[in-house]
């Protein structure tokens, strides 16, 4: 089948939410690709604990931008746009139907809104402000953020170490804060979002919480811990977004002998809890005109629009 009116399928919501397997599903019936928007199955290294698709999933329709980064690239959502604009001149040429699934919401708010266009930073900048972060918990990074950039530290949250230290790497580059320059012009969009179906996935609170801990258990009996040990026999910078990945700072404070497995587990399960909520909350607030579903209604709803019955 051939959908009408729609060039790419936008498919969102939290983790665990059931994404994959309507995408697939979709793709099957549609002749579509899937594009990945989430920004730790980007990296090679963690294939277990990002629940990145396996091989049989792969093998029911193309996929791309799946495991293509090594951890020690700091990624950026300027990254990914560079590579999904490929991507989907990749799927376009091919006359396949493009699906973009994931929950990073930036990533789906550079596709249809484009994206500021930031300085790069040089290494030697990046280099000094990673050793003196280093040391800091993040309620400390975000006060000295405070004292260079009042109005990005305002708005990102204490505990987010990772948009913290870029924030003060921004700062210290250029002398102009991090807002400044997202007020710049953007790069154009990729898609027209009035010509995108963008659907967001939206369970029942506690079902998905459930999930997420039934999840992490099977990810843990599939080898996820061996994969953190291997990811920290690389010996990289903590900043690095892919030594934040959910899971990956407790089960390697387990294995340096600082914590239990148990406590391991039961702050990656909260983290991943955690980061659920705020991913029905960013959407909801960033992303106008995205429709919400409920995930056992999805697929329906998904190709009746698309063959334009509704």
């Amino acid at each position: 089948m051939t959908p009408g009116q729609f060039d790419a399928v936008l498919l969102a919501g939290p983790t665990a939410s059931g994404k994959s397997a309507l995408a697939l599903e979709l793709a099957e019936r549609f002749n579509g690709t899937l594009i990945n928007a989430d920004s730790m199955q980007v990296y090679r290294d963690l294939h277990v604990l990002t629940a990145r698709p396996n091989p049989s999933e792969t093998a029911r329709a193309p996929h791309l931008l799946y495991g293509h980064v090594d951890g020690a690239i700091n990624y950026s959502v300027g990254c990914w746009r560079k590579d999904a604009a490929s991507a989907l001149n990749t799927v376009q040429k091919e006359g396949r139907l493009p699906i973009v699934i994931g929950g990073t919401g930036l990533y789906f708010k550079a596709l249809e809104q484009g994206l500021a266009d930031m300085p790069a930073v040089p290494e030697v900048v990046r280099e000094a402000i990673r050793e003196k972060a280093e040391p800091l918990e993040s309620k400390a990074l975000h006060a000295w953020l405070a004292l260079e950039d009042e109005e990005t530290a305002a708005r990102l949250r204490p505990s987010d170490r990772q948009r913290l230290i870029r924030a003060l790497e921004i700062f210290a580059a250029t002398g102009r804060s991090l807002s400044s320059w997202q007020r710049e012009p953007h790069s154009p969009a990729l898609l027209d979002a009035a010509r995108c179906l963008r659907l967001f996935l939206s369970p029942d609170r506690a079902g998905l919480y459930a999930r997420i801990d039934w999840r992490f258990d099977g990810m843990v009996a599939q080898g996820a811990l061996e994969e953190v040990r291997s990811l920290a026999a690389r010996d990289l910078d903590p900043a690095l977004p892919v030594m934040r990945a959910h899971g990956v700072p407790g089960l390697i404070r387990h294995l340096k002998g600082d914590i239990g497995f148990h406590e391991a587990i039961t702050r990656a399960k909260a983290d991943t809890r955690h980061y659920a909520k705020r991913q029905f909350t960013w959407f909801r607030h960033q992303m106008p005109g995205w429709r919400f579903a409920a995930p056992e209604e999805a697929l329906d709803l998904a190709t009746n629009m698309l063959m334009n019955e509704i």
